[in-house]
């Protein structure tokens, strides 16, 4: 789904929060997560000659995409080694290598190389969709999985070694892959057909054939490799069924494409691999876009290398969805879009999407009495784990997910509509049981984080019922739970119930209230929270009640100061120390060129730029860091030395703490900005330097009757 983020602005109201007093556990609930058929085992534990990365939550870097905020990276002869936690025959590795690579690790059997290799290449990393607002290239992981030919038992070592790419390796998933099963009885086999199990030919029309011959029955996928260069329709009344997800594979981008199907369709057992390397949002590069009709399945699967998953139109009533695993896709999961009706996704997998890994989207008709449960969710990489937008009486349940990046919290209820006819929330949401750990990010759009949990009246109020039971959050970079008007119209939020959280080592805040509305909460246990234990400051005005229910322990205070964010506290450093802390925050001017804003001078393109009014010196920028930092390092840059020749400009650094009362930090110096050295000049600031608002005066510019800049950037580091 394309997602366009406006932008909210900066500044906020004061309102009442209420205190939260006595000690209560959450009820006892199922577990979290889907039930699968691997076991992982993150890099950074295991070990090895290679470097170990992050941890990082900020957006664009390596460490910030893996698994766990940390991966390890190894080059040519560097090795990194997993103890095998379980009986297994199989693994699948997820890596990421430099832009542009491809290569091979050799493999290691209790320090014996086998014949066999793995494959790792960037032919499916590295996605830009600057369309998208906040979006940066990202998608950095990749998968790659190899049956080993060899049993191997719990506590044996399996290695992988570079030989010559640099590799960054983030997780193993070991797998003991049962044998191939055998052809049902009376089902048509592709190969009689004509299907070309070697991959060589072209199976497209054997499929389509085959689909014909076994209405009413079973279409049968032996163990093999076919290639189908064109999507399937007209499928329904039949089941397509494969020797196992390691057997049976097709090799296809677009497999199922049909507005329209009578249904009853079972998929299960085979993999659909595709070719898909970029983000095209017109063109249905999905394993299944469109319906497959009333009581239809799909289990079993493995799915990876597609744009989306399952982009669901038309009729899909009483669709189950279970037991798969969809990665690296380069947008959704899965996305029911609208006209989902008693539609079930249960106990799947997936890794590396590049959008909602699942989504429910009530666009032309309400999603309607449909679930998401007991699913695992890792690593989505520009938007949210599990996303419900719009829709009547849906369940999300017993989900596991965790490391979300960019745009993306765990779970996002919202009513973001992106297009219309649109469907708000309506009826009973329940959301129930669910385990978030690492999600919330800091939204590049808004300047400011966006929470575990996030209920979003984004182009709408929202006035359905949302129960938010039994959850927990560990690990949250920023905030547990974010009740918001992220389109900064200030639509209220209504009608929220919290009862029964647990929420561990949270970086800033608890409950993270930004819009008008009202929740209750009630047996919510929190411990370790860095800043406060609310931040309640709705925007653009008006307040949030938020009703101490009884049975709240551990996160009484408020964050009084709404002018600024809260930072992630001591008990959960700040997820980005090296970060530049101009970047993206409010910028004023004493005067600007035409279109030359200042906030061109923090938007972390250094081929934009403010220029002020000519022939007016001094000329002053000033940028709000949004607290009091230990700044030691700016810097200013001009555009590329492409655009730009040299010039020094005098400038005068001054600090202050409150915005009023302003002191010298560097006195005037002149600053030469050379393209022989990139057009950027370093200021060091003393050790004493502590300032929230920066203040750059120039009195001189040898080359421009204005002051200028691309990029003014602040440090922690010197």
């Amino acid at each position: 789904m394309h997602r366009t983020v406006r932008g909210m602005p900066a500044a906020m109201v004061v309102a009442l929060s209420a205190g939260l007093l006595t000690v209560s556990a959450p009820a006892a609930h199922a577990a979290a997560g889907a039930t699968l058929p691997f076991t992982s085992v993150e890099a950074e534990s295991a070990t090895t000659t290679g470097t170990r990365i992050g941890p990082d939550y900020t957006q664009g870097t390596l460490a910030s995409e893996a698994s766990g905020r940390q991966a390890v990276r190894i080059t040519s002869g560097q090795r990194v080694e997993f103890t095998v936690p379980r009986a297994a025959n199989a693994v699948n590795v997820s890596y990421s290598v430099p832009d542009g690579q491809s290569g091979s690790l050799d493999v290691y059997v209790n320090g014996q190389k086998i014949a066999k290799t793995l494959a790792v290449t960037s032919k499916y990393s590295y996605v830009d969709t600057s369309w998208i607002a906040g979006a940066k290239t990202h998608h950095f992981f990749d998968n790659a999985r190899l049956l080993l030919g060899q049993n191997v038992q719990a506590g044996d070592k399996v290695a992988f070694q570079s030989t010559g790419t640099q590799v960054t390796v983030d997780v193993a998933d070991f797998e003991q892959v049962a044998a191939a099963t055998a052809q049902p009885a009376g089902s048509v086999s592709v190969t009689s057909k004509g299907a070309d199990p070697s991959g060589g030919g072209d199976s497209t029309q054997a499929f389509r054939d085959a689909i014909s011959a076994a209405q009413g029955g079973v279409v049968w996928i032996p163990p093999g490799e076919y290639r189908l260069t064109s999507s399937l329709s007209g499928v329904q009344n039949v089941t397509l069924q494969g020797a196992g997800n390691w057997y049976s594979v097709l090799r296809t981008s677009r497999f199922i494409d049909q507005s329209s199907s009578a249904g009853a369709v079972r998929i299960k057992d085979f993999a659909v691999l595709g070719e898909v390397t970029e983000r095209v949002d017109s063109s249905p590069d999905n394993f299944v876009n469109g319906s497959l009709g009333p009581n239809s399945s799909v289990s079993g699967m493995w799915i990876q290398h597609l744009k989306v998953g399952l982009w669901l139109t038309g009729n899909n009533d009483n669709l189950v969805v279970e037991n798969n695993r969809i990665l690296d896709t380069t947008a959704d999961g899965l996305n029911l879009n609208g006209n989902a009706r008693g539609v079930r996704v249960s106990n799947n997998f997936l890794r590396n999407q590049g959008d909602d890994s699942l989504a429910m989207w009530s666009l032309y008709a309400a999603d309607t009495d449909s679930s998401f449960v007991n699913n695992t969710v890792s690593q989505p990489n520009l938007a949210n784990g599990i996303a419900v937008y719009g829709g009547t009486n849906i369940s999300v349940k017993n989900n596991l997910i965790s490391d979300t990046n960019a745009l993306g919290s765990g779970i996002a209820i919202s009513n973001q509509k992106f297009a219309d006819p649109f469907s708000p929330l309506a009826g009973t949401i329940t959301v129930d049981g669910n385990t978030l750990v690492r999600t919330g990010a800091i939204n590049p759009n808004w300047g400011h984080p966006m929470g575990a949990l996030r209920v979003d009246s984004y182009d709408s109020a929202i006035n359905a019922t949302v129960n938010i039971t039994n959850t927990t959050v560990t690990d949250s970079p920023y905030s547990a739970f974010e009740f918001v008007s992220g389109g900064g119209q200030g639509y209220p939020v209504r009608n929220v119930t919290v009862d029964g959280a647990t929420v561990r080592n949270t970086g800033t805040v608890v409950v993270q209230a930004e819009a008008q509305g009202a929740a209750t909460v009630r047996n919510v246990t929190a411990t370790s929270v860095g800043a406060a234990g609310v931040y309640n400051c709705p925007y653009p005005s008006g307040t949030f009640a938020l009703t101490d229910g009884g049975g709240n322990s551990g996160w009484s205070s408020t964050w009084s100061n709404c002018s600024s964010w809260p930072q992630p506290g001591q008990s959960n450093p700040d997820p980005d120390p090296a970060r530049n802390l101009a970047k993206g925050r409010p910028a004023t001017a004493t005067g600007s060129q035409d279109v030359y804003t200042p906030a061109r001078a923090v938007d972390g393109d250094a081929t934009s730029y403010w220029e002020s009014a000519n022939n007016a010196f001094p000329q002053a920028l000033t940028v709000d860091l949004g607290s009091s930092y230990a700044v030691r390092r700016l810097v200013l840059k001009l555009p590329p030395a492409t655009a730009w020749g040299a010039r020094t400009q005098t400038v005068t650094v001054l600090g202050s703490t409150d915005g009023s009362t302003w002191a010298t930090v560097v006195g005037a110096t002149g600053y030469r900005f050379d393209p022989a050295t990139g057009n950027t000049a370093t200021v060091t600031l003393p050790a004493s330097t502590n300032l929230r608002h920066l203040r750059l005066s120039v009195s001189a510019n040898t080359a421009w009757p204005a002051a200028q800049f691309s990029e003014v950037e602040a440090y922690l580091t010197s």
